[in-house]
């Protein structure tokens, strides 16, 4: 059974799916709801962009959190930004379930492959080639595809 389940949000559906792995697996749990915000990535654009993100993302928690009281599971949110330009957010979340002793992280991948990934990366697959805890990760569900 966990106890300390964290939640990687960044406002995808993959997150969003994440989220509800999370409100399924977490009835007797403590949840917390991280969004990291990347501080080198939004350096390069104007300062009112970066208020948008950072308010995007309060709204983003916001409604994650109601989800979660919803559900009545123990809930916190947190945004967190990255320390400098060489921290990445995979590191980020890693250090942030260190520090809560997070023995889940449930996090939403992209799945993406080939030259997609190779120019986006993984934040999922940098965060569970540190991790110290198990990590299950959810994928957006798939389209509907169309038969003719």
């Amino acid at each position: 059974m966990y106890r300390n389940i964290m939640v990687a949000l960044d406002g995808s559906d993959c997150a969003q799916r994440a989220l509800d792995e999370a409100i399924r697996i977490g009835a007797r749990a403590s949840v917390r709801v991280v969004l990291v915000i990347d501080s080198a990535a939004l350096s390069s654009y104007p300062a009112q962009y970066r208020v948008t993100v950072r308010e995007e993302g309060g709204q983003a928690l916001e409604i994650a959190y109601a989800r979660l009281v919803d559900a009545g599971i123990e809930c916190e949110t947190e945004m967190v930004e990255t320390r400098n330009v060489t921290d990445t957010i995979a590191k980020c979340l890693q250090r942030r379930a260190v520090a809560m002793a997070a023995d889940l992280v449930v996090m939403g991948t992209h799945g993406r492959t080939g030259l997609q990934r190779l120019a986006l990366g993984s934040v999922a697959e940098a965060f569970v080639r540190r991790a110290t805890c198990p990590v299950l990760l959810t994928r957006a569900s798939p389209a509907p595809t169309s038969r003719s």
